[in-house]
């Protein structure tokens, strides 16, 4: 059935949500203790040895008990992880490697993949988290923000929000492997025989990427009636997701263009404790005083980079500098500066460099959608793609492997 195409709009309440289109969301992940994610794994390593050292009240002490969890709660081990699922306390096991996850929108951090040391570890996520899953996250809604109402990643995310209001986790795929998009039964054949051409999942993510924005009712999505427009935004929206991805998939690493690429003019010191820009100049400075590191150029665009409010490189740059409010393991840390936060400070900083470029394009686009034809969400109500079956909003079965449950026993999916 064809859609019914409104001019503009119509206002807020026309306009689809992209609860709509991707219907499958997961709430944020609630990890119940901050030192079981750092912004290196070594640090990790050496809070696990600690902890596992410790008994008793010491070890209860360290490990931060909430009402989900304690060194004396056994849980299953994650999809796709086999880590000892026995109570901690009687038998932590060795210390399971690692992850590299997305804490908050852009900050790449690790994790430590044990379910009996997480609140809510969202094992659903886990399940489809592979080389062909990408993971759309709203950013929540902040009144007068101006910033991206989502981003994405190839990582797995735990949904933090730097504003304290987090939105909701929408992987791509409802399946491992890349099968079964999460998006309305029959939104794909609508949209391609409205614009006349094939559309796949990663075009409707591009697309959603590039004119998204909040509502307190959820992130609008427009979609227009005309295809040239559709491709023009597309286009757009897969420059941003090669971005994000940060050479995921098989693409290219951001790079800025030569001339343009930040580097580090003044090595950064152990301990910087201050960051500052000099917009003039465009130089990044780490710490103060005769040792303070400079790294320049940084365009102006990520600096003032914000989510939610936040501006991001001064968030990336407190969560490993700041000293208020760590204790226990959470203080076990690098003692001074690893080489490797240099190199991912100078990728961030193009990221969201690169990214800041393609703002007024995006303004651009929105500015567009408003004028013209739209695909309204009554449209797609009365060809059947809204509101979706329940059982899209629910996981997929996934049952390609055995899951080991607390104590061993087998969990059933």
């Amino acid at each position: 059935m064809a859609a019914r195409v409104a001019a503009g709009a119509g206002g807020a309440e026309g306009i689809p949500l992209l609860d709509d289109l991707m219907p499958w969301s997961v709430r944020p992940l609630r990890t119940g203790r901050p030192w079981v994610t750092a912004p290196d794994a070594a640090s990790l390593r050496a809070r696990w040895d600690l902890l596992v050292r410790a008994e008793g009240a010491e070890q209860e002490r360290l490990f931060r008990s909430s009402r989900s969890r304690s060194p004396l709660t056994a849980a299953a081990a994650l999809p796709g992880r086999t880590t000892a699922t026995g109570r901690f306390a009687r038998d932590p096991g060795p210390c399971p490697e690692p992850v590299r996850i997305l804490h908050g929108p852009f900050d790449e951090q690790w994790l430590i993949p044990d379910q009996r040391l997480l609140d809510a570890a969202r094992p659903e996520l886990w399940r489809v988290a592979d080389g062909h899953q990408v993971f759309a996250v709203e950013h929540g809604y902040v009144p007068q923000d101006t910033g991206p109402a989502l981003s994405v990643t190839a990582l797995l995310p735990d949904g933090h929000s730097p504003a304290g209001r987090p939105g909701r986790i929408r992987p791509l795929y409802r399946r491992p492997g890349g099968r079964e998009p999460n998006l309305a039964p029959g939104l794909l054949a609508l949209l391609g025989d409205r614009y006349a051409a094939p559309v796949d999942p990663e075009s409707v993510l591009a697309w959603t990427l590039a004119v998204a924005r909040p509502s307190p009712a959820g992130c609008l999505v427009p979609l227009p009636a005309d295809g040239t427009l559709w491709a023009e935004g597309v286009e757009l929206g897969r420059e941003l997701l090669r971005l994000q991805l940060r050479g995921a998939h098989g693409g290219q690493r951001p790079r800025l263009p030569g001339g343009r690429r930040p580097y580090v003019r003044a090595a950064i010191p152990p301990r910087p404790s201050e960051l500052r820009y000099d917009s003039e100049d465009e130089v990044l400075t780490l710490g103060e005083g005769p040792g303070e590191g400079r790294i320049s150029p940084v365009p102006a665009g990520a600096w003032e980079f914000r989510v939610s409010g936040v501006p991001m490189l001064e968030l990336w740059f407190e969560r490993r500098t700041a000293q208020d409010g760590r204790e226990g393991l959470e203080a076990l840390r690098p003692r001074d500066w690893p080489q490797e936060w240099t190199s991912e400070l100078l990728e961030l900083i193009t990221v969201l460099a690169l990214l800041g470029e393609l703002r007024s394009a995006q303004e651009a686009l929105r500015k567009r959608l408003t004028a013209e034809p739209a695909v309204t969400r009554d449209a797609l109500r009365e060809a059947g793609v809204v509101p979706a079956p329940p059982m899209a909003r629910r996981p997929a079965s996934v049952l390609d492997h055995h899951e080991e449950g607390p104590e061993g026993q087998f969990a059933l999916l």
